[in-house]
C-alpha cells in the first residue's frame, strides 16, 4: 500500500495552517488620515478615533490655520481658526497630552498675522484605541479624562489670540496609524439605511396622500336617519 499521498497531504496542509495563522496575526500596515471640515461654534469640539496596531511614532497635525498641502495631496486655504488639539488614551479617557502652536518649524507661518499656530504633535504611542480631539484656542481640555469637558475658548467669530478674524474651516491629518475615524459623521452604511429610510417614509406618505378619505356620516345625514337627539 502507497502511504506517501496522505502524508504529503497532511504537510501541506500544516504549512496552510501555519500561514493563515501568521497572516491573521500580523498587524495591519498603518496608513496616513486627513479630514477636513468645519467647527460648529467658538466651543464646539471635533473628535477623532484611531488605532495603533504596533509600537509607534504617531504625527498629528493641524493645516488650516496657514494653509497648506495635506497628506492626502489636499490644498488647504489659510484663514481658519487658530487650532489647539488634545489626545486620549480609549476605552477610559485619560488625557495624555495637549498641544497649542508648534515653534520648531513643522508648520509654517500665516500669511497675514505671521504667526505658527497650527498644532503638530508627534507622540510613541502603544499598540491600542485613542482619540484626538481638535478645537479653538483657549478650549483646552480640563483633563484628567475627555469625560471632564473642555475650558471654553473665550472668544467669539473666531477671533485669535492676536485679533485677527478668522472661519470656522479646519483640517487634520492623523499620520501612521492603522484606522482614524471623525466622529459625528455617519458611516456609509448608515447613510445608506438613513435613505431607504426616507424612502420608506416618503413613500408612505404618499400612498396616505392618494388613497381616498372615508367619508364618514354628515352631522345632516344622522339628523335625518335619527341618529342625534
Amino acid at each position: 500500500m502507497n502511504h506517501q499521498a496522505p502524508s504529503v497531504a497532511r504537510g501541506f496542509f500544516s504549512k496552510l495552517l501555519m500561514v493563515v495563522g501568521c497572516l491573521l496575526s500580523a498587524p495591519a500596515s498603518a496608513s496616513d488620515f486627513s479630514f477636513v471640515g468645519n467647527l460648529a461654534g467658538d466651543d464646539a469640539v471635533q473628535t477623532f478615533d484611531f488605532s495603533v496596531g504596533a509600537l509607534s511614532s504617531v504625527t498629528l497635525r493641524t493645516w488650516s490655520y496657514a494653509g497648506g498641502t495635506n497628506a492626502a495631496g489636499q490644498a488647504i486655504a489659510r484663514g481658519g481658526f487658530d487650532p489647539i488639539l488634545a489626545l486620549f488614551a480609549l476605552p477610559d479617557g485619560s488625557l495624555l497630552n495637549q498641544n497649542d502652536d508648534d515653534l520648531s518649524g513643522n508648520v509654517a507661518a500665516d500669511a497675514v498675522t505671521g504667526e505658527f499656530f497650527d498644532t503638530f504633535l508627534q507622540e510613541t504611542l502603544a499598540p491600542g484605541n485613542y482619540r484626538v480631539s481638535v478645537m479653538q484656542y483657549a478650549n483646552f481640555a480640563v483633563g484628567p479624562n475627555f469625560s471632564d469637558g473642555f475650558s471654553g475658548s473665550g472668544t467669539s467669530n473666531f477671533q485669535d489670540f492676536v485679533g485677527d478674524f478668522r472661519d470656522s474651516h479646519w483640517a487634520f491629518d492623523i499620520l501612521n496609524v492603522n484606522s482614524a475615524v471623525q466622529n459625528g459623521v455617519p458611516e456609509p452604511s448608515t447613510w445608506a439605511m438613513m435613505i431607504l429610510g426616507f424612502a420608506g417614509v416618503g413613500f408612505m406618505a404618499y400612498r396616505r396622500k392618494s388613497k381616498p378619505a372615508f367619508a364618514g356620516p354628515s352631522k345632516r345625514n344622522m339628523i335625518a336617519c335619527g341618529g342625534v337627539g
